[in-house]
């Protein structure tokens, strides 16, 4: 079990290490050019546990990128499916805390900010989608800009009929279907 110092365990962090070995092992066109062992090299104790949260919530982390500028490479939640545990739940906290009765559990913002990620931006989520085929029966929430929220809306995507999708729905709104994808940089 995790203790609050939100660090894992020797055999926790070799388990998660070799999880995610495994999948980028298996997944080389979402990070061409990337060896393993220069990712591995940049993984500390407080990134492992970050990536452990993404895992433990159902997100499958993958590399996805390395930025250049900043020397750091980019993990986004891999899932076929927007993550399992972290579906039915709103937007952000000001909606949570707007509903007057049915409150999910959570907001998609504040289990992010919990777990140490970014919410996906539009402009990422189909960065991810060029390199599969993901929410093809779920959605996912994703970044909205302030002057959206602002209005009490916030924004979302998915796939379908091999197209990405923008729609928009009031931000305290939640479903079985709708999670939300993280990206973490290491």
């Amino acid at each position: 079990m995790k203790s609050n110092k939100k660090q894992l365990s020797s055999e926790q962090s070799e388990e998660l290490l070799r999880t995610l070995k495994i999948r980028f092992e298996k997944n080389t066109n979402r990070h061409k050019g990337i060896a393993w062992a220069q990712v591995e090299a940049k993984l500390d104790a407080e990134k492992l546990w970050i990536l452990d949260e993404m895992e433990i919530t159902g997100g499958e982390p993958d590399v996805v990128g390395y930025d250049q500028k900043t020397d750091e490479y980019i993990f986004y939640d891999c899932s076929a499916e927007s993550p399992k545990e972290r579906r039915s739940i709103c937007y952000d906290h000001e909606a949570l805390e707007a509903r007057k009765e049915h409150k999910p559990g959570n907001s998609a913002v504040e289990m992010a900010r919990e777990m140490g990620i970014e919410l996906l931006t539009e402009e990422q989520y189909r960065e991810l989608q060029k390199l599969g085929k993901f929410d093809i029966k779920t959605s996912s929430w994703v970044k909205t800009p302030a002057d959206i929220r602002k209005l009490g809306g916030a924004i979302f995507c998915d796939r379908r009929y091999d197209t990405i999708f923008v729609y928009h729905n009031g931000a305290e709104s939640y479903y079985a279907a709708r999670g939300f994808r993280g990206s973490l940089r290491v």
